[in-house]
Formats: structure tokens, sequence, C-alpha cells
């Protein structure tokens, strides 16, 4: 597993603050139907059970957003890539079709209510510190325009940040010639649940990707 932490700054700030890790080699392709039959059950079951108005207040969503204002960073125009992904589904506009190992990814965050990114562990360069966004720093975002990382919770190496619970960098996203990952699951409130939300994340990756040689770490 490449070397992961959480510097002290962002800890203080964050205590409960917690990455659920797995990485694993894989096959990148379209999504089949059975992954896709998942998705759309699990967005029917979320559009049943969840008003959008209550999407702010569901525990790990709000743990999230109370993080965020300590860090200084408005939880409402910088929103956990989980809340945008359950606001959108329940909004009715469904969720995008990417690709096998980013629509699990989907899933998995639908689920857990969980932010998760997946990266290209082929572009990445060990040791990964997930620290506090400087002022001023930004990197372009998947699908964005230059994205401002400052006082957000950012994943970064020896080349610079890549990642973070709201939207991923250009330089990590997955594509059809990625053969390894590293997936991150960030939780605000503690280590309860993570570790079987990264054993359904195995089973999925195990299932729709044909992951091989599947590690789990959880960083605190």
């Amino acid at each position: 597993m490449i070397d992961i932490i959480i510097s002290n700054e962002l800890k203080e700030l964050c205590p409960d603050l917690v990455l659920g890790c797995i990485q694993a080699k894989v096959s990148v392709e379209s999504s089949p139907k059975e992954l896709w039959e998942e998705i759309n059950c699990c967005c029917d079951v979320l559009q049943r059970e969840i008003h959008i108005e209550e999407l702010e207040g569901l525990p790990r969503i709000k743990a999230g957003r109370e993080a965020y204002k300590k860090l200084g960073k408005a939880p409402s125009r910088y929103r956990l890539s989980s809340e945008a992904l359950i606001r959108r589904v329940l909004q009715g506009k469904g969720v995008y079709k990417i690709n096998n190992v980013v629509d699990l990814n989907n899933l998995i965050s639908l689920k857990s209510t969980f932010p998760i990114g997946s990266y290209n562990l082929k572009n990445l360069n060990s040791p990964i510190t997930l620290r506090i966004g400087k002022a001023g720093e930004q990197y372009k975002g998947i699908g964005k325009e230059l994205i401002n990382i400052s006082s957000l919770p950012v994943l970064t190496d020896a080349l610079g940040s890549f990642g973070s619970p709201t939207s991923d960098s250009e330089r990590a996203m997955i594509t059809n010639d990625v053969r390894e990952i590293l997936m991150c699951l960030f939780s605000f409130n503690g280590e309860k649940e993570v570790g079987g939300y990264l054993k359904y994340s195995e089973k999925l990756i195990e299932e729709y990707a044909n992951g091989k040689e599947i590690k789990l770490k959880i960083v605190q």
C-alpha cells in the first residue's frame, strides 16, 4: 500500500477525520448492466427515503459540512462530492455513466454517504499527505475549470495536490488505460463503519473491475 498520512495541522482542526484506503489492480471498461441495476436500485431507494431538505442533516454529510466550516470553507459552495451526487439523484438528474471504476465509486458513495475519490496510481508519488489546501492553491478539476482548493482537505504528493472530498484533479483521473487504482473514502466523524464499507468496496472491485491484489488500510 502506498504511504498515506493525515497532516497534524488538519488532524488538530478535524480530530475525527479518517481515511479509508483501497489499492487494487483493475480492468477499466464500460460498466456491465448488473452494476447499473445496482446503481438504479440505490437511486430509487434514496428518492423514496430522503427529502432533499434533509440531505444536509445526514450524519456523515453534516460532519463534513461542519469540518469545512472549521477550515474556513463554505460547505454550500464547495459541497462534499457525496452531497452533490445525492442531491443530483434527488433532483431526478440521475448519475453520469463514466466507466466501471468511477461508476462503482459513485455507487459506494450513494450507499454510504461518504465522499469517495478514485485515482490512477501510476500518476501518483509516494508518500501522500492529506493536508489543508494553501492560500491561492488550485488545480484543474475533472470536466471543470480551475478549482480553488485553499482551505479544503487535499490529497498531495511530490507533484502537488490531486484530490479532495469535493472534487478531484485531471492528473490522476480514471481513464480506460488505468491498471492500478487508489480509492480513498473520507470520513469526518470517525472510524465507525469505514471498515465495513472498505470490505463492500473490495467486493465491488472484484466483481465489476476484475480487482486483483487488493489492499485495505484505515489512516487516522
